[in-house]
């Protein structure tokens, strides 16, 4: 089963945005996270598993050199560590961004692509997976744009 299956049926979805980042950062035990728990794994460090469950989900392209140079993640699976913490919100804000996009398109994956990868007026025409990883506030410029397209507003 794909990460983004489970959105397809909003009724199966974990009830919190932690649980949902969780799954598809592939932690384990990701259905009893709350939001400390989830702040305190990537506060200590995501495992690089983190960075493939995600690149799995958007292409390895979109996370790796982009989001993680290669070298830091080949680094830290050689000597089996956990990516610091800078890495570590690289992936929670792009995650967040992916479970709002995902809740909006109920898991269609070719639909939320698009929305990633295509620039957007409302966001000074830029894609809004290269927003989401430029910084925090950027990738919450584009969950609050997927809010209100959620909440019926024109975007």
């Amino acid at each position: 089963m794909v990460a983004l299956d489970v959105y397809m049926t909003p009724e199966n979805l974990p009830g919190t945005e932690a649980a949902r980042v969780g799954k598809l950062l592939g932690l384990k035990g990701s259905a009893a996270l709350d939001d400390i728990l989830l702040a305190d794994h990537v506060a200590s460090g995501l495992a690089v598993s983190a960075a493939e469950a995600l690149g799995t989900l958007l292409g390895r392209a979109s996370i790796v050199g982009p989001l993680i140079p290669e070298a830091t993640l080949r680094r830290a699976k050689k000597q089996r560590k956990a990516l610091s913490r800078e890495m570590s919100e690289r992936l929670y804000e792009v995650s967040r961004v992916i479970d709002a996009a995902s809740r909006l398109y109920r898991g269609d994956m070719p639909a939320i692509s698009r929305f990633l990868n295509r620039p957007h007026p409302l966001l000074h025409g830029r894609a809004p997976l290269d927003l989401a990883r430029s910084s925090s506030a950027g990738a919450d410029a584009v969950i609050n744009l997927l809010r209100r397209a959620e909440s019926g507003f024109a975007v």
